[in-house]
């Protein structure tokens, strides 16, 4: 304030009282610009909430929009416990008959006991050969304990074997026998020339003889009565889109296995995504709501950005080939015909009792519907030209439109020139910031104006009490001036 002060004393005015009255006058055009950026940082807030919901949209589209994204399978076992199934998106619906004959084994040695597994051997080496790979594992005297030997053989030969110290004996009479077992099962993996020049620490190198405690071996299975043999109990490639890993042998009698859909999984990732589409929906209606007493229900009444995305999902999902309808005598071309309906808010919903009648019917023309099979092919159109998201392939799933129409919502694109095209949501925010940078421009203006306003109503006031403050000295002067006359008269 410059230093200067006034109290109202001499004029009997509460000046100060005046000038914050003033200035709040002055500050309600300030108010009303900042509600006006409260405003449009609202329409920042919520284009960010529909943004996260078209992003989840996308996603869950695009989880969907492929094979192995879309079907899902399940087998079933006519008995438990024999082999554990994997299904994929390229299992084929049917039974089939599974004999497992044998588990395949890890090649496991065992070498002559000792009385200490710390006592020192002396000098010497442990060799064998594993998958065409040869060890050679010495160790010199002084430093050649069975459990030294275990630890060597671990350190350098660990991605082949594992070596470990074993008491076969009992407390008063152990007998400590280094095992060396193969890490992987099957014959291609079997240990193979092993031998010991440490000083008692003997084996029986004898494919099946009594220090070949467990001979390496493969599974073999019959899988509709084909013989098929693997070097670990997993087994894939047999049985299309099917894989299964053997845990018991069957003792020649063969089990059944039932490759179906399951139709719980693929009705689940199609109601997911009806839910993300729902979610735009009630969150697009609710701004748009409108009423006498209340007015617009949100900030984003009538906005643009409502109705594009609205356009966009309704148009990669609704507008259908009607030359592929008319062909459609099984009834796969539209959602409606499988049992996904719109109602008149604009929700979608699933009839699963139509949505797995159709989906036992025929699975493939069902996934025909959502999923490019073939494909994605603009034919070289050029970015940011309208032909550029289109596929031009036979084949185009209805997710994978989607998820094109909406990367254009999200994503910015290039302009073939360098330059880069913002895409809907991102153009939106960025005249939104741009407008409450004008706003807050506009609030920095007025508030200097508003400082030097008060400055000025300080000055004129401190001005007038300083007047008024002289005019009341010269008349309490004036008046002693005159009682003092009457006196002496």
């Amino acid at each position: 304030m410059n230093g200067i002060s006034f109290s109202g004393l001499a004029s009997g005015i509460d000046t100060g009282s005046i000038v914050t009255q003033l200035l709040q006058l002055e500050r309600i055009p300030i108010q009303q610009i900042e509600s006006r950026k409260a405003g449009e940082q609202q329409k920042i807030d919520l284009l960010g909430t529909l943004r996260g919901y078209v992003e989840d949209l996308r996603d869950k589209a695009k989880s969907l929009s492929s094979l192995s994204g879309f079907l899902h399978f399940q087998a079933e076992a006519s008995i438990d416990g024999v082999a554990n199934f994997t299904t994929s998106e390229n299992a084929v619906q049917g039974s089939h008959t599974l004999d497992v004959i044998q588990l395949a084994a890890a090649d496991r040695w065992a070498f002559a006991g000792v009385a200490d597994p710390t006592a020192d051997l002396g000098g010497g080496s442990v060799s064998f050969t594993v998958a065409g790979t040869s060890y050679d594992v010495a160790l010199t005297a002084g430093n050649a304990s069975l459990q030294a030997i275990a630890a060597a053989i671990n350190d350098q030969a660990a991605e082949a074997v594992t070596a470990s110290v074993v008491n076969t004996g009992t407390g008063a009479n152990p007998s400590y026998r280094l095992v060396v077992a193969s890490n992987e099962t099957g014959i291609d993996n079997a240990i193979t020339g092993i031998a010991s020049s440490f000083a008692g620490l003997t084996i029986d190198s004898t494919v099946g003889g009594p220090d070949n405690v467990a001979v390496g071996s493969n599974a073999i299975a019959r899988v509709d009565g084909l013989l098929v043999e693997r070097s670990t109990n997993e087994f894939s490639g047999v049985v299309e889109g099917v894989s299964f890993e053997a845990i018991a042998t069957t003792d020649g009698l063969p089990i059944s296995f039932s490759v179906s859909a399951d139709v719980e999984a693929v009705r689940q990732g199609v109601q997911e995504f009806i839910d993300a589409y729902n979610r735009i929906v009630d969150f697009a209606n609710t701004q748009n709501t409108y009423s006498e007493d209340g007015g617009a229900g949100g900030a984003l009444f009538g906005d643009s950005v409502l109705r594009s995305v609205s356009g966009a999902i309704r148009g990669a999902l609704f507008n259908v080939d009607l030359a592929a309808v008319a062909a459609d005598y099984e009834g796969f071309s539209t959602l409606s015909l499988i049992g996904i309906s719109l109602d008149r808010t604009g929700r979608l919903s699933l009839d699963s009792t139509k949505f797995d009648a159709k989906l036992s019917e025929n699975l493939s023309a069902l996934a025909d519907l959502f999923v490019d099979t073939d494909g994605f092919d603009n034919g070289g159109a050029a970015e940011n030209t309208p032909e550029y998201g289109i596929d031009t392939t036979a084949d185009r799933g209805l997710f994978d439109i989607l998820v094109r129409s909406l990367d254009s919502l999200l994503k910015d694109t290039g302009d073939g020139s360098g330059g880069t095209v913002k895409s809907l949501f991102n153009s939106r925010t960025d005249r939104l910031n741009e407008t409450i940078k004008r706003y807050d421009s506009q609030i920095e203006q007025r508030e200097r104006y508003i400082d030097d306003y008060e400055q000025s109503l300080i000055r004129r006031f401190a001005a007038l009490e300083q007047l008024l403050g002289n005019l009341n000295a010269q008349g309490a002067s004036l008046s002693g001036y005159f009682t003092s006359l009457q006196n002496q008269r």
